[in-house]
């Protein structure tokens, strides 16, 4: 029986991905390497949806080499490493592009309401799990009005350990109090399945243009369920519901 729905937020929500890559190429550009290719730093960008903060940072500094760019920005903002300076710039660069609601309002999935209404009609409690910051994601659900459509949140600062540990899904799951054997997941990364799975959830894989080849070639993600059609993502939903049996 499932009695939770559990939501990454990154993705599967909203199509933040095309803003978070943008955000990296301003990035990269602040630092001072504005001869890299634009669509190096694209590329690059794909390899980190999903990571948490220090990951995906780390993986931007050594594939574009930007160990000796960040030399100066350490000693500025007055932090202990490279990766902190990265995400510093970047997240300065992503706050400015979606300090305007609407904004993040036209990047909201078409599917996202509906998930909600499919959660109040089964009878579920919902609830979030993002490795995006806590403010970041405060401003998100704040701008979608979706704060009130959801009875837990854990984000990047609420964990030790970042996705693919289950930790965070663990933590969602005992703040909604609904053991996680009856928590369904959507998540549309690889690592973001294999937190789920770990935790002893059931998932559904919201398959998205920067996602959808990784969650194909990942061993964690059971064909059947990656969703790549996101009109039928609602229809999936149920339909994994109805297979594992609604609360009374």
């Amino acid at each position: 029986m499932i009695r939770a729905l559990i939501f990454d937020l990154d993705g599967t929500l909203i199509d933040s991905e095309p803003l978070k890559a943008q955000a990296y190429v301003t990035a990269v550009q602040r630092i001072g390497s504005e001869e890299l290719p634009k669509q190096a730093v694209l590329d690059a960008s794909r390899a980190v949806v999903g990571a948490d903060a220090e990951e995906a940072a780390r993986v931007m500094i050594r594939r574009l080499k930007l160990d000796m760019d960040l030399v100066p920005l350490v000693r500025r903002y007055g932090v202990a490493e490279p990766w902190e300076a990265f995400h510093l710039v970047w997240q300065e660069v992503y706050r400015e592009m979606v300090a305007d609601p609407q904004v993040l309002r036209n990047q909201m999935w078409p599917h996202t309401p509906g998930l909600f209404s499919l959660a109040r009609e089964a009878g579920c409690r919902t609830g979030l799990a993002t490795m995006s910051t806590r403010d970041e994601t405060r401003h998100v659900l704040e701008s979608l009005g979706l704060e009130s459509e959801l009875d837990a949140v854990a984000t990047w600062n609420d964990v030790q350990r970042p996705k693919p540990d289950p930790e965070i899904y663990l933590r969602v799951s005992e703040q909604l109090g609904v053991p996680p054997g009856q928590c369904l997941v959507l998540e549309d990364t690889p690592r973001g399945v294999q937190s789920a799975l770990g935790a002893g959830m059931s998932v559904v894989a919201v398959a998205t243009p920067f996602t959808a080849q990784a969650l194909r070639r990942s061993p964690h993600v059971d064909p059947a369920w990656i969703v790549e059609e996101l009109d039928t993502l609602l229809d999936t939903v149920r339909r994994r519901l109805q297979e594992h049996g609604l609360p009374s």
